[in-house]
């Protein structure tokens, strides 16, 4: 077997830490590891595989002599990316810097693999709320044409990182203790609370996060049908859920909508009502698929669907799906040649 270099960028955060454990977990084939981080965490030392690393800050020469460079998140890439290209590194991005560059491929594995071939040095890794849609949507799509998607999200509090976390703790600990505990990372109070505002607004009254979900889709899936969405911060700490109604332009039914998602790839479909049994952020955490369930039939247009899905947004949203990127750039034989 063949071993790489990898470089993790972000190290020491959220992702960055889930990066590590999926490398670990999937027994991905590395020679040399190198992780960075901003010159705060320099220093700070992580295990991996049973032996101790010691993060670096990541400047322009991390990336000499490796092949696959992992940015967890943030500016770093932007700022980074090109040099580890130009060192001859195939940049796996957590962010959305290049998302939406036509010249960079924006890759959800089970759906669009092919488009890793054609990238120049970077791939671009989806927003989380938009992987996990996209796995039902694309087996939908290759069996009976989408006309139109309304999406209602339902984050958790980690995608916003670990002051999400904590502000979710304290608050609740504060209100149940008859406190107070004011907002800091989020709009309002998130304890016992929904927050339908998500990132900054944009055109149309819609947030950037429901527009990511708009652009990125269509990029992924390769067509340009109809995308509503409404995004919602909720109190869960892990796994992302999602509402969603499907317009086709022929007659798909329930039954049949759930032998599609049972044959599509890390798709489990969950659905049994009778059995209280559909998807739900406590029992799809840690877990790198997408649960699908209520699955039934639209009862105001003939050919619409009804889903709701559910997925651990720092795996499958993020560290999952970057890694899946890297091992089918392995797979394909596309990395870049050292200069």
């Amino acid at each position: 077997m063949k071993y790489f270099n990898v470089a993790v960028v972000g190290a020491t955060g959220a992702v960055g830490q889930e990066l590590l454990n999926l490398l670990e977990e999937r027994n991905f084939p590395i020679n040399e590891l190198r992780l960075c981080a901003t010159s705060r965490s320099a220093g700070r030392k992580v295990e991996f595989k049973g032996s101790t690393y010691r993060v670096e800050e990541t400047t322009f020469d991390s990336f000499k002599g490796m092949d696959i460079a992992l940015f967890a998140g943030g500016s770093a890439s932007k700022e980074f990316g090109p040099a580890a290209v130009e060192c001859g590194a195939v940049v796996i991005d957590n962010s959305s810097n290049f998302r939406l560059d036509n010249e960079v491929p924006l890759v959800v594995p089970e759906v669009n693999p092919e488009d890793v071939i054609w990238h120049r040095g970077v791939i671009a890794n989806p927003n989380c709320s938009t992987i996990i849609m996209t796995l039902p949507l694309k087996a939908v799509h290759d069996v009976c044409k989408i006309k139109r998607v309304v999406v209602s999200t339902y984050q958790a509090v980690s995608g916003a990182g670990a002051e999400g976390i904590n502000e979710l703790s304290e608050q609740t600990k504060a209100v149940m203790s008859g406190g107070e505990y004011s907002p800091q990372k989020f709009q309002h109070q998130i304890a016992f609370n929904l927050i339908p505002h998500i990132d900054v607004l944009q055109e149309m009254d819609y947030t950037k996060e429901e527009w990511k979900m708009v652009k990125e889709t269509h990029k992924i899936i390769h067509d340009d049908f109809g995308i509503t969405a409404t995004t919602v911060r909720v109190p869960v700490y892990r796994s992302h859920a999602e509402s969603i109604n499907i317009e086709t332009y022929e007659k798909i039914t329930a039954s049949k909508a759930k032998e599609v998602f049972d044959a599509f790839p890390n798709l489990i479909v969950d659905d049994n009502l009778a059995d209280n049994r559909y998807p739900m952020p406590l029992y799809t955490s840690n877990r790198d698929e997408v649960f699908v369930g209520r699955i039934r039939e639209d009862n105001t247009i003939d050919k619409g669907l009804n889903i709701w899905i559910s997925a651990d947004q720092i795996r499958k949203g993020a560290a999952t799906n970057a890694i899946q990127i890297a091992e089918l750039v392995i797979k394909y034989g596309c990395l870049l040649q050292k200069k």
